[in-house]
């Protein structure tokens, strides 16, 4: 690369990174507002999204494949340095572009890695990066991130692009051909300057600050919709626990919690037969389901609006050392047989409650629209943990 044009490799990777890009955008808008709310819109939902990433992922790796060739290759002088003002704010656009090409797919591939989204992407290695957990306020950050700085990358792109068309139309110079691949005439030789990458680097540390400020980064997935629960009087009191679902969507495992419920649990650990008694009470809205939440809400699934809680009381019984919970668990004014079988450790006053079981969707009248297993499955997987005090 001269003082005078771009070389050959760096106008393929200009041309490719802009082919990508052109495609990603539109991809992206289009997905985020197509319906779900039949097989076939959630299947074709799914599909723009798993394109929207997997193009992501390659403008990520083209972008640093560029950015690294870049960096030992001497770039072009301005055509214009007497222009101070005009040639700084170039050069600020370029170094938005180069990192927004960077850190917007960046962000994009975390959310996904964090969420539990079933929209797979199509690179083997990628729907999953180390270090990052499944995590819905990690998912909420980076989501957050995505969306505000990807508002960077489209203004840079449209300053860009009206800056080209002022050379070409206004200047009528040759600052466009030297990213195309005609003879140039022209000759320039100064140097660049040092302020612009410190430029663009603020830029985008101002919009994380302002998207903190504003709460860009607490989604549906993290806030409580509904009023929490109110404690009730019960003779053990649980101190900590959780309450987890996992279902697959699309054949991807997409796994969630309730973060709001309470239990009234009487036990008499000495007895035998029926030897005590759980109610507990589930806030719907605190579910967190990656980015499927909202639409969990909804009248087909949970449908939070007319059932915001869920119930399930049952008889604990003890069959030698064997360990039940016998009752009924009302989903959506569904009240439904389930025995869940769990193991329990007390010491002292401290007890320890694990159990799980597999739940079918359609007895809850969950998903009906959804006649079989092609986009939703009907088994529910729950995982529970408790931790109590007498």
């Amino acid at each position: 690369m001269s003082t005078q044009a771009y070389s050959r490799t760096t106008k393929t990777f200009h041309w490719l990174t802009a082919l990508l890009v052109i495609a990603i955008i539109p991809l992206g808008v289009i997905a985020s507002d197509a319906p779900i709310n039949t097989d076939a819109e959630i299947a074709t939902k799914t599909w723009l999204f798993s394109m929207h990433k997997t193009l992501g992922v390659a403008v990520f790796l083209v972008a640093l494949a560029r950015i690294t060739y870049a960096l030992t290759q001497t770039k072009p002088a301005p055509l214009h340095p007497d222009r101070k003002a005009e040639t700084l704010l170039a050069e600020v656009v370029h170094w938005l572009l180069y990192l927004s090409l960077v850190l917007v797919p960046l962000t994009g591939w975390i959310h996904h890695s964090a969420s539990a989204f079933a929209a797979p992407i199509w690179i083997p290695f990628a729907n999953a990066l180390p270090f990052v957990p499944t995590d819905p306020h990690v998912s909420d950050l980076f989501g957050g991130l995505h969306w505000l700085w990807s508002k960077i990358m489209v203004a840079s792109i449209l300053l860009h692009f009206a800056g080209a068309m002022k050379h070409v139309f206004i200047d009528k110079d040759e600052t466009l051909k030297r990213m195309t691949f005609g003879k140039l005439t022209a000759t320039a030789a100064a140097d660049h300057g040092k302020s612009a990458p410190f430029i663009a680097v603020a830029v985008f540390a101002a919009i994380a600050a302002l998207g903190s400020a504003l709460g860009f980064y607490t989604t549906a997935q993290t806030k409580q919709n509904g009023p929490a629960l109110e404690a009730a009087a019960s003779e053990w009191t649980v101190t900590d626990g959780a309450i987890n679902i996992a279902i697959t969507q699309l054949g991807s495992t997409v796994k969630g919690n309730f973060g709001d419920w309470v239990s009234v649990i009487s036990y008499d650990e000495n007895g035998t037969g029926t030897v005590g008694r759980v109610e507990t009470t589930i806030n719907i809205s605190s579910l967190a389901l990656g980015t499927v939440t909202q639409q969990a809400m909804g009248a087909d699934f949970f449908d939070q609006g007319t059932f915001p809680t869920a119930v399930f009381a049952a008889d604990i019984l003890r069959n030698g050392d064997t360990l039940t919970a016998d009752g009924t668990l009302t989903i959506k004014g569904a009240a439904v047989p389930v025995s869940l079988p769990f193991d329990l450790t007390i010491n002292g006053d401290q007890a320890q409650m694990n159990g799980s079981l597999t739940l079918d969707r359609r007895d809850f009248t969950v998903g009906e629209s959804m006649a079989d297993e092609s986009n939703l499955g009907f088994d529910v997987m729950v995982d529970i943990a408790v931790t109590a005090t007498r």
